[in-house]
């Protein structure tokens, strides 16, 4: 544990900017009585989106995270491989070991930029453990306890909804909860719309003769649209490896109404993310800059202040917005420098996440068959795009004549498993 710090400063620093934490006692009796690191997981789902790579709303998660750290936790981050082929909008198979990977150079070098150490931070492939008999007898058990309506209830926030929905969105609840015995941790790190899953977890476990866990739950920030900051929505959010042009363009196009602090993205923003990175960085209290047209530069340590200006008009939306682009650049700068040197990440990014073309308005030409002059070459696959990228088929398979860049061999879901092993060991 981080012996510089007192055992009251490590619960605040654990506790600070959280919307709630369920069975705090737990944190309490780790850290007080048996006096040894706290041992807390979070999951990142790989696969949810085919497109969207990770964006600046992972700094929420990470700047938490890199507390976590600074308080001398061990903090495990389990990139959810499985949980990504349940959901129902699944990546393909076979990309889900290049973004793995991803995951990792992106997490580290999140983490670094604020200058957390992060000998105490380990990466754990959920197919590592989870094809296991006893996660699978567990697993078992467990779903003999847990009803029908119970686990589609905790998976309600989380789970894409649809209207014939598949078994396996029943399932991924009970894995989340069961990942917590699994992981040998105390406390799941998440935000506060896992509550559902994180109360089955604490009901459930101890029925199959496994300990209840703590619960330590983010807010949901809004977006700079006001938003969910989704990868899907380019102007919803700022890519880690965006230029400055374009970072400085999304954020003066952000929408944020003079007066008005509740949903306004860029103030939260600022709130979650830049206030807190400047604390870590510096390792003093917070700062945040906002140069004026005249006079001397605003200097701001606590978001309620901020907030009291913003809504007196002192600090308006123009003043506001390139002083957080200032901020976040110098944030985004070191990043993006480990980017530019590492080759091995530059060539993962194109494998993990391959550029695809967008739908062109087909001419429609009538089929003369295939011995007619133009008429389609035998043995021509649908569903591969003409420029000779690759296309993602109903399976959750590639194909394409680029298809090799990105696929793990075509022997089915088993085999494309045992080829993940991106392991347990420590960054």
């Amino acid at each position: 544990m981080d012996e510089s710090l007192t055992v009251d400063e490590k619960i605040a620093l654990i506790n600070e900017n959280l919307q709630e934490v369920l069975k705090p006692e737990i944190i309490d009796d780790v850290i007080r009585r048996q006096n040894r690191p706290l041992i807390i997981y979070w999951a990142r789902h790989i696969g949810t989106a085919t497109t969207g790579r990770p964006h600046c709303g992972y700094f929420v998660p990470m700047l938490k995270i890199a507390h976590f750290l600074r308080a001398g936790c061990t903090v495990k981050v389990l990139l959810a491989d499985i949980h990504g082929f349940l959901d129902n909008l699944k990546a393909p198979i076979e990309l889900v070991k290049f973004r793995a990977e991803y995951y990792r150079f992106v997490i580290t070098a999140l983490l670094k930029a604020v200058n957390v150490p992060i000998q105490n931070l380990q990466f754990i492939l959920g197919s590592s453990y989870q094809l296991s008999e006893k996660y699978t007898m567990d697993l078992f058990r467990l779903s003999s306890v847990v009803t029908e309506h119970d686990s589609k209830k905790a998976g309600s926030e989380v789970v894409k909804q649809v209207s014939n929905p598949t078994l396996s969105g029943l399932l991924y609840p009970l894995m989340q909860a069961l990942d917590e015995e699994h992981l040998g941790v105390d406390a799941q790190f998440g935000g506060v719309d896992q509550r559902k899953i994180f109360a089955l977890a604490g009901e459930q476990l101890p029925r199959i003769g496994y300990k209840e866990r703590a619960h330590l739950m983010n807010p949901m920030v809004p977006g700079l649209q006001g938003g969910k900051m989704s990868a899907s929505d380019p102007d919803s959010k700022i890519d880690l490896l965006d230029t400055e042009e374009v970072t400085r363009r999304k954020l003066k196009k952000a929408p944020a109404v003079p007066r008005e602090v509740d949903g306004n993205g860029i103030i939260s923003f600022v709130e979650y993310v830049l206030l807190p990175a400047s604390a870590l960085r510096s390792e003093d209290k917070p700062k945040f800059v906002v140069e004026q047209r005249e006079g001397d530069p605003r200097i701001y340590h606590d978001i309620e202040t901020l907030k009291k200006d913003y809504k007196e008009d002192i600090l308006s939306p123009q003043i506001l917005k390139p002083a957080v682009a200032t901020a976040l650049l110098a944030l985004l700068a070191p990043i993006q420098a480990e980017f530019q040197k590492s080759p091995e990440w530059q060539d993962l990014t194109l494998k993990a996440y391959p550029v695809a073309e967008g739908k062109k308005k087909e001419k429609k030409v009538k089929d003369k068959g295939s011995r007619h002059p133009g008429g389609a070459a035998p043995g021509a696959k649908a569903g591969v795009d003409a420029i000779g990228r690759v296309q993602v088929q109903p399976d959750g398979s590639v194909d394409g004549p680029s298809k090799g860049a990105v696929s793990l061999g075509s022997g089915g879901v088993e085999s494309a498993m045992e080829a993940l092993q991106v392991g347990k060991e420590s960054v």
